[in-house]
């Protein structure tokens, strides 16, 4: 992952300071190179004579509640140490506000490659496939995860996730809300009065799974490290397959990041059913009915998400606010799709 270079929101003095009081064999000084991606919580790669770190801190400002969980992020990931989802290695943990004015984390740095668009135009077309099955192999493990065993038993509510998903991103929509969009207010509607019954399965999900948040090895067709764990809970595992493919019937390009339009067996990607099929054969499902219900239900998400990003962009929060309004004007269209896909429900 390549990092840009502002380090104006990340006091590496403090920084270092802090480290050297609570990281033993830590050594400084200390520079500060931040991500160009992620909208949510600022990320910055730390070079130090001893090796390479990265940081995780929530965002300045005022801050929607329950947003920007760094805590859980940092406790999720040292969970699945000795798991077989592949994580970064957690350092330290800060929950003193007064070092840097917010909470943060330390993990190791991962070496690996990042692929930022599904269409993975920097491979050849027969390399494509194995990346996609590495994919979908670590997304079934992700729900697979002994909850009792890593200590997640109670890393969410209990209950129906979706009618819990629904009231929650309702009420952060409408906290960000900046303008009425008509066909968002339609599918929350939808959704609320479609709410499937509860069907007992509860796992771990990512919360944001796609392919731009996973790290791969140098060399091989292997997930080095699941990254962005800030949406994770315990929840549906439809609800994660559901936003792969939601996220693929969306537009090509660094915006949509879709494969909507391809030719996908000529490019070498893989189409939305064999990708559900063989998801279903890694966890013995025969089936998932009514996963039109699933991509409604993952564009409204999503789209309450980036309402979010837009929201802090205006409010001078962001960690890109000119990137934060561009994703903000895709909320409509992902209403829109929302939809449509509940119409096939």
């Amino acid at each position: 992952m390549g990092a840009g270079a502002d380090t104006a929101t990340l006091d590496v003095e403090a920084v270092g300071g802090w480290i050297a009081a609570h990281v033993p064999g830590f050594s400084g000084p200390v520079t500060a190179q931040k991500f160009p991606t992620g909208q949510s919580n600022p990320t910055f790669r730390l070079a130090t004579p001893k090796g390479d770190l990265v940081l995780r801190r929530k965002p300045p400002g005022r801050l929607l509640k329950s947003a920007h969980a760094v805590d859980r992020e940092y406790r999720v990931q040292e969970a699945l140490a000795e798991t077989p989802v592949p994580v970064a290695r957690m350092i330290a943990y800060c929950n003193d506000l007064a070092v840097i004015g917010s909470e943060f984390y330390l993990m190791e740095h991962v070496q690996g490659r990042h692929f930022n668009l599904p269409h993975l135009p920097e491979l050849p077309p027969d390399a494509r496939g194995p990346i996609f099955d590495e994919m979908n192999r670590v997304l079934a493990a992700i729900h697979e995860v002994d909850l009792a065993a890593t200590g997640l038993a109670d890393y969410g509510p209990s209950g129906n996730y979706y009618r819990r998903q629904i009231d929650r991103w309702t009420t952060q929509y409408r906290a960000s809300e900046t303008e009425t969009i008509p066909a968002m207010d339609a599918l929350i509607a939808w959704l609320d009065a479609n709410v499937p019954p509860d069907d007992g399965q509860t796992c771990l999900t990512h919360g944001d799974y796609r392919l731009d948040n996973l790290l791969f090895a140098p060399d091989a067709p292997r997930v080095a490290a699941v990254l962005d764990w800030e949406l994770s809970t315990l929840g549906h595992p439809y609800a994660d397959l559901a936003q792969v493919i939601m996220q693929w019937q969306r537009p090509p390009g660094p915006e949509g990041r879709g494969l909507a339009g391809l030719d996908r067996a000529a490019e070498g990607l893989p189409e939305d059913a064999a990708f559900i099929e063989a998801y279903c054969a890694r966890r013995g499902l025969t089936g998932i009915p009514r996963f039109g219900f699933y991509i409604a239900f993952a564009n409204f998400r999503m789209a309450g998400i980036l309402q979010g990003v837009k929201k802090r962009a205006l409010d001078g929060n962001a960690s890109n606010p000119e990137k934060g309004l561009r994703l903000g004007a895709l909320v409509p269209g992902l209403a829109e799709a929302g939809l449509e896909a509940a119409a096939d429900a």
